[in-house]
This record gives C-alpha cells, sequence and structure tokens, in this order.
C-alpha cells in the first residue's frame, strides 16, 4: 500500500539521511560493534548533517520544525541499513532527550546544553532503570535530598543507553517536597561531578554498537540549576515523553520488518534446495504471504501513530498498543525468516543473524510487552 503520511520535505530529507548513512555509518559499524560503542566522531558527523537538532529551537542549533515524521524517518533509513544499534544511539537524543530538555530546560539551561548537543560535541543519556526498578518508575529508589544550593544524589542506574558516552545524564530519583510527600524529579548530571561513576559497560546479546552501562551516584552534589522542570514532577513528564519513546520503537520495529522479509524474499529466490529455488516451493510461499500480510498490517498502523503523534492527539493506549504488537510481530517475523535461511542463518556472515539478536531488545525496553498490555487493559476498564 502506498504511504502518504511523507511530504516532498521528508522525502528530501530521506535522501539526505540516506547519503549520510551510506558515507557515516555503514563503513565503520562492523568495528564499532566489535569495539562495543560507536566513536564519538559519529555524533559530530550527524550533528553536522543536522541529524541531532530535530524540534529543537534555530538559535540553539536545532532546525525549528517539531514534526516527528521526520524522526520516523531518520530512524527509518537507519534500521533500512541494518543499522538499528545506531538508532538507538542517535535517536537516544532525539526522541528520548531532546523532548525534556525543549519542553523543561529553562533559557539559562538551553544556552548552556543545547548548542552542544545539536553539534554533537555532548552527548545525552536518560537514567530511568534501576537494579530493583525497571518497567515500574514508581519503584525507584536514587534518591536526591535537598541542600541549601541543590541536591545530594545518591543510588545506582542500570542498562543505561549511552551510558558509557554520555557527558549529560537526565537522572530520575526521589525527592521530598516540603509538604513531606515523596516524588520524582529530574536531575541533569554532568561528567565530571564528584561521585558520579560509570561502571562496567554491560554485555548484550545483539545491538553491539550501542553502549549499555550501570552508573552509581555517591553523595554527588546537583546544583538547583540543574534541575529539570518542577521538582516532584518527573513522573508526569515522564508519562508525556514515552509514548514518543514508544512510537519510535515501533518505528524502528516496522523499518526492520521491511527490510528483512525484502532480504529473505531475494534469498528464496537465489538458496537452491532440491534442484530448484527454495522460492518455488509451497510452503515458503505461504510463509511469505503471511510475513508480507502482517508487514503491511504493521507498517499501516505505525504510519497511523506517526501522524497522530505529530498532530498531538496519540493517546497512551495506542501508542502501548502499537509498541507491543509490532515489535511482537518483528520478532515473530525475524525468527521465521531466520528458519528459512536454514543453517546459513545461524552464521553471523548473514544480516539475519544479527537482526535475530538485535531485535529481541525492543519488546523490552520503552516497557515490556505486558506492561504495555497493562496500559490497555487498564484504560478499558475504567
Amino acid at each position: 500500500m502506498k504511504r502518504e503520511i511523507y511530504d516532498t520535505e521528508h522525502e528530501d530529507f530521506r535522501a539526505m539521511v540516506r547519503a549520510f548513512t551510506a558515507k557515516e555509518v555503514t563503513p565503520h559499524l562492523a568495528s564499532w560493534e566489535a569495539a562495543g560503542q560507536v566513536d564519538r566522531s559519529l555524533y559530530r558527523a550527524a550533528g553536522s548533517a543536522g541529524l541531532l537538532g530535530l524540534g529543537v529551537e534555530e538559535e540553539y542549533g536545532g532546525s525549528g520544525v517539531d514534526d516527528f515524521r521526520y524522526n520516523a524517518v531518520l530512524n527509518e533509513e537507519l534500521c533500512r541499513a541494518g543499522a538499528t544499534s545506531v538508532a538507538m544511539n542517535i535517536n537516544g537524543f532525539t526522541d528520548l532527550i531532546a523532548p525534556y530538555f525543549r519542553e523543561l530546560a529553562t533559557p539559562e539551561q538551553k544556552a548552556r546544553w543545547l548548542p552542544g548537543l545539536t553539534e554533537g560535541t555532548l552527548v545525552a543519556a536518560i537514567a530511568m532503570t534501576e537494579p530493583g526498578a525497571g518497567s515500574d518508575l514508581r519503584g525507584i529508589r536514587t534518591r536526591a535530598e535537598r541542600t541549601a544550593d541543590g541536591y545530594l544524589l545518591n543510588g545506582t542506574k542500570t542498562f543505561i543507553s549511552n551510558g558509557v558516552l554520555a557527558d549529560l545524564v537526565i537522572v530520575v530519583a526521589r525527592t521530598t517536597a516540603e509538604d513531606g510527600q515523596e516524588a520524582l524529579s529530574l536531575l541533569v548530571v554532568e561528567r565530571g561531578m564528584p561521585g558520579f561513576e560509570r561502571g562496567r559497560k554491560l554485555d548484550k546479546i545483539g545491538l553491539s554498537a550501542q553502549d549499555t552501562a550501570e552508573l552509581s551516584f555517591t553523595d554527588v552534589p546537583v546544583p538547583a540549576a540543574n534541575l529539570l522542570g518542577e521538582d516532584g514532577h518527573g513522573m508526569a513528564y515522564l508519562k508525556r515523553n514515552l509514548p514518543q519513546e514508544r512510537v519510535s520503537v515501533t518505528v524502528m520495529a516496522a523499518a526492520t520488518m521491511r527490510r528483512v522479509l525484502e532480504e529473505t524474499i531475494a534469498y528464496t529466490r537465489d538458496r537452491i534446495v532440491f534442484g530448484r529455488p527454495l522460492s518455488s516451493l509451497q510452503a515458503t510461499r505461504f510463509t511469505l504471504a503471511e510475513l508480507a500480510t502482517e508487514t503491511e498490517i504493521a507498517q499501516t498502523f505505525t504510519d497511523r501513530c506517526i501522524g497522530e503523534l505529530a498532530a498531538g492527539r496519540l493517546t497512551d493506549t495506542e501508542a502501548a498498543m502499537a509498541k507491543w504488537w509490532v515489535t511482537e510481530r518483528q520478532q515473530h517475523l525475524v525468527s521465521r525468516c531466520l528458519q528459512l535461511h536454514g543453517g546459513y542463518g545461524y552464521m553471523t556472515e548473514y544480516p539475519i543473524a544479527r537482526d535475530f539478536v538485535d531485535t529481541r531488545a525492543t519488546t523490552l525496553f520503552a516497557g515490556a510487552t505486558e506492561v504495555m498490555k497493562e496500559i490497555i487493559g487498564k484504560s478499558l476498564l475504567r
């Protein structure tokens, strides 16, 4: 089906992103995967190309255009090139971090941080997950005690994307309001602050070029000027921005489905079994027919969510529906496509092997499938 959510400007942007990816990403992907992280030069190159300023005001180096469809194009093109881990690095700012700075930061904070972030000379991360608190944000135990001029931060975070390279980390911490009530707040911790340490870079089964780390905070003095938004309003801020993160994951999942299916169709045409192409077997054609149908449905629903998010109408429930269903379909498709590759699918020299491990995380991060279903179920029974 013809996709109708993008205008000429978006397709022009797509052509630019595709050229950027061919020059700055694809030649280095294997070495980044071996190193377990991208080189910081990727961020500077992305900044020079204008890919890190999507939605950010022009005065701070951004595009000045708040349209999620550009973010979607960026994610689609990186996944089209098989660089899902790089998409996780770059969209770590454009989709996860930028909305917090754009919506919550004061003019002084924006002037202090956004130019470096949009240029790619600064790298950012957001630290929500803890060893004992994943999808349940209410279980967060990292605490920030008030001091005369700010906060004293203590706690541990884990599974933090871009945690190794990050110069700025938005830390979700528990604070105590003047009335004695506890709530979550967002504090920006900067590289070099006393007591801020990075633990080991975590070894993952996939997304090898995307660094993931443990972070620890021991009596870290965070000035009041690094509070993002209002004290105690952190949960509301997180809930407001999580739908965009979930749609972003959905976009990457749908784009990966399309590429993997196309590659598998080509493989079945070339692979000879029992003296004829694998694609000539009815069982193969039936499998491909099922997967093509699921991919078309996934893309159609994803496109609708992209449009609704760009228009400011997407609900938490709709984002949760898209995120769980499309990512689960993605894993199903990749597994079936690997099966069609036979023993070659198990070899790392074939892209399907990398896709098999890379896609496994999509039903986990940005809220596990079970959490998405809980959000939907509660909305139905209100």
